[in-house]
């Protein structure tokens, strides 16, 4: 075929797809009205990531599996806001990777609300300010953010999906490397790239900004200042990017968490997360610990917090494998219940990226 007739096919094709897209559209809107009048949520993670699966089964190229994913992504994001006007509450400003987590979930037909803290975030939600609200938990470099995690001590969200998104910080300057005396970071992105930064500016004076956002913003309004930030607070900010991915550990990611108010459904691949505190005697952990080693469930994570009502009182988070419906998790919960003084289910959700 000749350029002119692929190009003929090409708008045939448009022309199905197009016709297909609003067909499935329908079907979607039909689905959210039957949920709204039961009360259900509309957003299902648990669906999203069966769906997601199903396509990229489906997939014989030559498109990627992460190519078609964010095609879906757009077209799933679409279709749920038709079905309701949907506000995503992110830790902010605009531009950051939390915001690009967000976006990565839920895509950019919804609409985002930048707040200043996490409380804020969380606030948002219980308020019915926002549908949903997306903060981070965790770093593979630096560890958990232990205000997400205190946060959840007093309030009644649920933990609906996770995001697990890589992390390419990226050294943005409008000015030439010789010229550069100052450095813009962020504390946690400065703990990321300082073997980086001691390599190739040891002696330009760093400081600290509130966010990777903050930082693309200052470098943009100097002529002799550079930042470290990713490519959407470069983009936004309009600052060259110089170099990608400067980070010392080149598996650097960070984990959000999509707050809400009902878990979803088991989908046979899931993380519970649930927090529990227990007496202050020999052997109490110990004994808290062991219905996940009877019942077999794999602990993937525990972090303990000061509970900050009582002196030497700790709270400890716990991730592991399964849902609350499972019987062994359900089994695992009864026995840690009797064997710890507070027990709180945070959530269960699909276990995806």
């Amino acid at each position: 075929m000749n350029i002119s007739e692929n190009r003929e096919a090409i708008d045939v094709l448009d022309a199905q797809i197009v016709k297909l897209l609003n067909q499935r559209t329908r079907h979607v809107l039909e689905i959210g009205a039957i949920k709204l009048k039961a009360g259900e949520e509309i957003y299902a993670p648990h669906r999203e990531r069966v769906v997601l699966q199903r396509i990229c089964r489906l997939n014989k190229g030559p498109i990627t599996n992460d190519s078609l994913r964010a095609i879906y992504r757009e077209i799933m994001s679409s279709a749920l806001s038709l079905e309701k006007s949907i506000t995503i509450a992110y830790l902010g400003p605009e531009a950051t990777y939390t915001h690009q987590a967000a976006i990565r979930r839920f895509g950019s037909s919804l609409k985002y609300a930048s707040l200043k803290t996490i409380t804020d975030v969380f606030s948002e939600v219980v308020k019915n300010k926002a549908d949903y609200g997306v903060v981070p938990v965790e770093n593979s470099t630096e560890g958990v953010v232990t205000h997400t995690l205190d946060m959840f001590i007093d309030s009644d969200l649920k933990i609906v999906a996770q995001i697990v998104l890589p992390i390419s910080h990226c050294f943005i300057s409008h000015a030439r490397r010789e010229q550069i005396s100052r450095l813009y970071v962020h504390p946690q992105t400065l703990a990321q790239c300082r073997g980086w930064l001691h390599r190739n500016f040891p002696h330009a004076e760093v400081l600290e900004t509130s966010s990777n956002a903050r930082s693309a913003e200052s470098a943009s309004q100097q002529k002799e200042a550079g930042a470290i930030a990713g490519l959407l607070a470069a983009e936004k900010y309009g600052v060259p990017v110089l170099e990608q991915d400067i980070q010392d550990n080149t598996n650097n990611a960070t984990r959000f968490l999509v707050l809400g108010r009902q878990c979803s459904p088991p989908t046979g691949h899931d993380r519970t997360s649930l927090m529990f505190s227990i007496r202050d005697e020999v052997g109490a952990l110990h004994r808290a610990l062991a219905p996940f080693r009877t019942q077999r469930l794999n602990m993937t994570k525990i972090e303990s917090r000061p509970s900050k009502r009582k002196a030497w009182e700790y709270f400890f988070f716990v991730d592991f494998d399964g849902h609350v419906k499972d019987r062994k998790v359900a089994q695992a919960i009864n026995l840690l219940q009797d064997r710890c003084t507070f027990v709180k289910v945070l959530g269960s959700y699909p276990n995806t990226d």
